[in-house]
């Protein structure tokens, strides 16, 4: 992730934003949606380049996700800041989730 982002010349402080933001998402998806996968791709909108994460998961789903999307609030033994702060840090925060079913956090960091 990091070469990546090296790669894509992300000043340092955009790589930790990035690398912060995937490392809370990939823990959500291994302990609250039993694992799953990441996908990534590099994107461009114009002139701009971007990294692209998709976190996805078949686990159960979120029944509130304005809950979930709230600072300090867990479904589990967490701080209650992986996908509000991820959410802060990333340029672009897509949430799909549907209960018993499985949830998809696509995120972007544009440079």
């Amino acid at each position: 992730m990091r070469k990546l982002a090296q790669e894509l010349r992300f000043s340092l402080v955009d790589q930790t934003k990035m690398i912060t933001a995937a490392s809370e998402l990939s823990r959500n998806t291994i302990v609250y949606g039993r694992g799953g996968e990441m996908r990534w791709e590099i994107v461009t909108k114009g002139a701009q380049t971007g990294l692209r994460l998709a976190f996805e998961d078949r686990g159960p789903g979120i029944p509130d996700t304005n809950l979930a999307l709230t600072d300090g609030w867990t479904s589990g033994s967490g701080m209650g800041i992986g996908l509000s702060g991820s959410r802060r840090l990333v340029n672009d925060f897509e949430l799909r989730t549907v209960v018993g079913e499985g949830t998809c956090v696509t995120i972007t960091r544009w440079r």
